[in-house]
């Protein structure tokens, strides 16, 4: 039966338990027609254009 040689310290345990090192920055890329950032491969969220064409209409303040 397998039995740890030596004690696993809680810094150690607690850095493999974090998910803050698991992590990644979410993938950005800039709208074509506006320049705004946005995710890729989604519709601009600031001017409703995907790949220069528009796909819905946003009403302006």
């Amino acid at each position: 039966m397998a039995v740890p040689k030596r004690k696993t310290s809680k810094a150690r345990r607690d850095i493999r338990r974090s998910a803050v090192s698991k992590l990644a920055m979410p993938a950005m890329s800039t709208c074509t027609n506006c320049g705004a950032l946005k995710a890729p491969h989604k519709v601009c969220k600031k001017c409703g254009f995907y790949k220069g064409v528009a796909v819905f209409h946003i009403e302006e303040e």
